[in-house]
């Protein structure tokens, strides 16, 4: 059998360890996410006639399923993509050359989309922040702007519900009062990718427009299918946009999507585990997935600061409950900590993105993730920051540990 990543850059060094490293590794980046047994099984069968009667049963079961993940009436379509995709599927759907959209910067990831944005002729307009706080800091400056935009110039407004590189989270229904407090028709897009099935969210209740979302985080799958929520508005938006779209155009998927199919080749097995994936949440309870992701951020945070050690984000209102990400004191590199626990103990996590490199590391709890995962992935942090030679005080896992028993499940 070949060897895996960590396995052969060892052999290749010449190092005396082990050829083979005992135990799972510990995938502890905020995505992708330890996929289940469960979701491994399902996946693991023939390869179903795309055409058949069978398949129309899979398709309209994902896409029933999702509308419930994402708590929708409207539409879902699901593209063998990543989350980049659907971030394109977004806008190239609804806008037109030259139109203006309003970004938030909170972070690596909604620097991106701005891009992907501008790529497409579109006109970004870039609210900055600190990195360290929700898009919703930025509330009163979006309504500001719309209310001066009497033209109507700006076509939508686009935001990080959980800014996957800094672990912020944005209050999305502040967003939607301050459109509307502005009486202006912009399309609200919202990235839920490193949310989506992690922490509450409700297209539909909150006045999302374009929903966009991802298969290897909170939906416990492995990378490749991504996924737009649209509303009716959104909808009617494509009759208007003049931006060339083929591959992502939802009136292709609408009709085959009717009746469970798909306009081209699916990801065939990965929809075996997406509708896995979602039977697993509904048998846990959407409620309750999300109130343990909620308490194994709480530990986290908890071990965070027993160390010493400083949250990046500022705000308590956007904490995150998919992932933590953590500053190092000055001085100390956040690579060197994540390389030395991953050589010492075959654990990853997640890297620092763009200005936050070297300077934060990120730990990812969510997925199909429980108490004793989290401990295990403290205590190697701990260890970690031991033998790197960074400084903390002792306790963090004890703290979290303290947190854990006190709020255990009856």
């Amino acid at each position: 059998m070949a060897p895996d990543g960590t396995q052969r850059a060892r052999h290749e060094a010449g190092s005396n360890a082990p050829g083979r490293i005992a135990g799972r590794h510990f995938l502890q980046i905020p995505g992708p996410t330890n996929v289940p047994d469960r979701i491994l099984r399902a996946m693991d069968a023939p390869t179903m006639d795309h055409r058949s009667p069978a398949f129309a049963r899979l398709g309209r079961a994902c896409i029933e399923g999702m509308k419930t993940i994402f708590r929708t009436e409207g539409h879902v379509f699901i593209y063998p993509a990543s989350g980049t995709g659907a971030w394109e599927a977004a806008l190239v759907n609804t806008l037109s050359p030259e139109d203006e959209v309003l970004m938030v910067e909170t972070g690596h990831f909604a620097l991106l989309w701005k891009r992907l944005a501008e790529r497409l002729g579109l006109k970004p307009r870039f609210i900055a922040t600190d990195w360290r706080v929700g898009a919703d800091a930025a509330a009163a400056e979006i309504e500001a702007i719309l209310a001066e935009d009497r033209a109507h110039d700006i076509k939508a407004v686009c935001v990080v519900h959980n800014e996957t590189s800094t672990g912020c989270t944005t209050d999305i229904p502040a967003i939607r009062r301050a459109i509307d407090a502005a009486h202006h028709p912009a399309l609200f897009m919202v990235d839920t990718i490193s949310s989506l099935a992690s922490i509450d969210y409700r297209h539909d209740e909150w006045g999302v427009d374009v929903t966009v979302g991802g298969s290897q985080k909170g939906l416990m799958l492995p990378p490749g299918l991504s996924f737009n929520a649209v509303s009716e508005k959104a909808m009617a938006a494509t009759a208007k946009a003049r931006l060339p779209r083929s591959f992502w155009s939802w009136e292709e998927h609408s009709g085959p999507n009717a009746t469970g199919y798909f306009p081209y080749t699916p990801a065939t097995n990965l929809l075996y585990g997406l509708e896995a994936a979602i039977a697993m949440l509904h048998e846990e309870g959407l409620a309750n997935v999300f109130a343990r992701h909620d308490r194994h951020a709480e530990a986290t945070r908890r071990a965070v600061r027993a160390w010493g050690l400083e949250v990046l984000c500022r705000e308590p209102r956007n904490y995150s409950s998919s992932l933590t990400a953590v500053l190092m004191p000055d001085g100390h590199s956040a690579d060197g900590l994540r390389a030395r626990i991953r050589d010492a103990f075959d654990m990853s996590l997640g890297n620092g993105l763009s200005r936050l490199a070297d300077r934060v590391f990120r730990i990812g709890h969510l997925g199909d993730f429980n108490d004793l995962m989290l401990v295990g992935t403290l205590g190697g942090i701990e260890m970690g920051l031991e033998l790197a030679k960074v400084p903390h005080q002792k306790g963090g896992v004890a703290a979290a540990m303290s947190y854990l028993a006190a709020t255990a499940p009856s």
